[in-house]
């Protein structure tokens, strides 16, 4: 009977729930609090900025300090033993973020982020001493209900030899992860790591405590300041390379009946008894099965009637936002050249006056794009639906044989390109314009890559393309859309405009959101530098704006890259949008931030970057050795600091490892 029961448990428990996980725990000490600009204050942030790149590199787990008496600062940093360098610094980023926004002010605080791993920072020395509170704790709601003498003793085994390796660790790494069999078909996963600052009897204790805790249900997890525990009926850490079992596992062998006696009487019992047991297994199989197929034609009909709802709407839509084409020739004066603003890869672009008075812009698409009407239509719904403050509002089409037409919004100050490249209007132009400026064009272009129904591409980023509103802030129009959720394409016609296209681009006319990203670290070095991508011209040592702003950068000169005009601006914030748009064109396209990643950086309170490699299209002659730099740069907006760091974790200022 335990058998039947069991096998309908864990369907249900799978198919209905899941492990409770509790979100990150945060602990903002009640023990004093520091000043704004206090030297105990500049020191904390000046060594939580260093420890995710340090803590990567040292393998997960790491203790520093910095300061004098007072104002020394001590922080314990630690990350699960199995997991990546990249999961490490974002990991260690992520509960960063999390104490300096949630604990401003405070001398000690403890962040557990959900990957997991954890940032402990104080005025005082708590190396190497055991710390119970404050634990996090979660476990699945669901209880283990047969086999329970075969789990119990596999279980406690299980935990007494992985406790006990673990514990053994060395200086270095104290963490250790082991399985054993329940039954047949399912087996016991655990992983226990202490930070390795602790001695075996302490990480021994620490363990022993965390392990009461989930005792008898099918998984859990226990985390202190020095300690971490997990189990689960399959395998979580990733050292183990067998995959999560199926949810519905192989059902137990069969229970083997009895003999039967010779007494017809007890043959008959048996006979009822058998049958009772199969009406105990069917029936309740039967009722969920068809539970199961009632929501999920519920589910196909309601997803039926949404599609053609949207469609009805999307044709209605269409019909609104559709221009006539004649009305389009009149407002450009038939496509007259002196109102055409500008051209580029996708078409040309006309200022025009509708019959209501409306000033707007009409983009008149390349007669070679092969787009059936169809697939227009339906890209103009995509993109009229799209709604950002620094997207250009598409306000209509019109459609006439192979003519395509977009009309958007008008901007009255023109395009980026005729600003920070003008003699005189550049003037207009000072650092804080500039910076709102790249600020909107990372929002806007996050707005394509995420924040919109499907992703899109915009393939021809530039200044050109980057329209000023009245405040001079950045919108931009016109995206090329590719299939439902595609981050990536290949293509036969390169399109777009060299030295803003990525290398992979040019090479073999691959694009995905990371060809935007490079598109996008080119106007960045433009709008610092005021100089245009291919407005260099030493061939000998084949300079271009990428080549001078990272020879410039690793010389220590990067001052030079920046517009005479901006030389009063914010230091730091210019430092920092110089190494961030080397970031973006950097050759290897798996080194490039996302356009996430990229307005995080933009808007982070403090934070330090990866150290860029030579930029794509780099043609410095072969005898020039490249200088690898030994430090990122930390760029503090709110305090308007700019400091070196070794990437290293070496030559920090005051900073003293253990």
């Amino acid at each position: 009977m335990w058998v039947q029961l069991t096998a309908l448990s864990l369907i249900l428990s799978y198919l209905l729930i899941g492990i409770t996980l509790v979100e990150a725990l945060l602990k903002c000490y009640d023990i004093g609090n520091f000043s704004t600009n206090s030297e105990y204050g500049k020191n904390r942030d000046l060594i939580l900025a260093s420890l995710p790149s340090n803590v990567s590199a040292k393998g997960g787990f790491l203790t520093t300090s910095i300061g004098q008496n007072s104002n020394k600062v001590y922080t314990l940093a630690m990350c699960r033993g199995d997991s990546s360098p990249y999961a490490r610094y974002e990991c260690i980023y992520r509960s960063i973020h999390n104490l300096v926004t949630s604990c401003p002010n405070q001398k000690e605080a403890l962040s557990y982020a959900r990957s997991p791993c954890h940032v402990h920072y104080a005025d005082r020395s708590f190396y190497g001493t055991l710390e119970l509170e404050p634990p996090e704790a979660g476990s699945n709601n669901d209880d283990i209900t047969s086999n329970l003498t075969q789990f119990y003793t596999a279980w406690e085994s299980l935990m007494d030899t992985v406790g006990e390796k673990a514990s053994n660790g060395t200086s270095t790494l104290k963490s250790a992860n082991g399985e054993a069999d329940f039954r047949e078909y399912q087996k016991i996963y655990t992983r226990m790591q202490c930070t390795p600052d602790l001695s075996h009897k302490d990480c021994d204790s620490c363990l022993s405590l965390s392990v009461t805790c989930c005792h008898g249900k099918k998984g859990g997890y226990v985390r202190r300041p020095n300690c971490y525990f997990r189990w689960e009926l399959y395998p979580f850490y990733t050292s183990n390379a067998t995959p999560p079992p199926s949810p519905f596992s192989p059902p137990p062998p069969p229970i083997s009946l009895p003999p039967q006696s010779a007494n017809s009487t007890n043959t008959k019992e048996g006979g009822g008894s058998s049958s009772k047991t199969i009406v105990i297994i069917i029936v309740p199989i039967v009722i969920l099965v068809a539970v199961l197929v009632i929501l999920a034609v519920a589910v196909v009909l309601k997803r039926i009637k949404k599609i053609k709802q949207e469609n009805q709407n999307d044709k209605s839509r269409v019909e609104s936002l559709q221009f006539d084409f004649n009305a389009v020739k009149v407002a450009t004066e038939n496509f007259s050249n002196a109102n055409m603003l500008g051209r580029g890869g996708f078409g040309s672009v006309y200022k025009g006056q509708l019959e209501d008075g409306r000033k707007v812009a009409i983009k008149r698409l390349s007669k070679n794009s092969g787009q059936g009407q169809q697939e227009f239509r339906t890209e103009v719904i995509l993109l009229a639906k799209l709604q950002h403050k620094n997207l250009v509002r598409l306000l209509g089409f019109s459609l006439e044989q192979k003519e395509r037409i977009l009309i958007y919004e008008f901007l009255p100050n023109s395009s980026l390109d005729n600003f920070i490249f003008h003699p005189v209007k550049r003037l207009l132009l000072n650092w804080e314009k500039r910076y709102k400026i790249i600020e909107g064009i990372a929002r806007g272009l996050l707005c394509l890559h995420q924040d919109s129904q499907y992703r899109i591409i915009h393939r021809d980023l530039k200044a050109a393309n980057i329209l000023l509103d009245k405040e001079m802030s950045s919108d931009f129009g016109m995206a090329k859309l590719f299939v439902p959720d595609q981050t990536r394409a290949a293509t036969s016609k390169i399109v777009g405009t060299f030295g803003y296209m990525a290398p992979e681009c040019a090479r073999h006319g691959r694009y995905s959101v990371k060809s935007d990203v490079y598109s996008f670290g080119v106007m960045v070095l433009e709008i610092i530098s005021g100089k245009k991508i291919n407005s260099f011209t030493n061939q000998d040592l084949g300079d271009s704006l990428l080549t001078y702003a990272w020879r410039n950068w690793n010389e220590g000169t990067a001052w030079e890259v920046v517009d005479p005009i901006l030389k009063d601006g914010l230091r730091s914030e210019i430092m920092g949008c110089i190494h961030l748009g080397l970031l973006c064109v950097q050759d290897n396209i798996a080194y490039r931030p996302t356009m996430a990643s990229v307005v995080l950086m933009l808007s982070s309170y403090s934070m330090s970057l990866p150290v860029p490699s030579r930029p794509a299209f780099s043609m410095h002659s072969t005898g020039e050795k490249e200088k690898k730099p030994d430090s990122v740069s930390l760029f503090n907006q709110s305090k308007g600091e700019a400091i070196q760091v070794s990437a290293s974790e070496a030559s920090i200022s005051e900073l003293s490892p253990r």
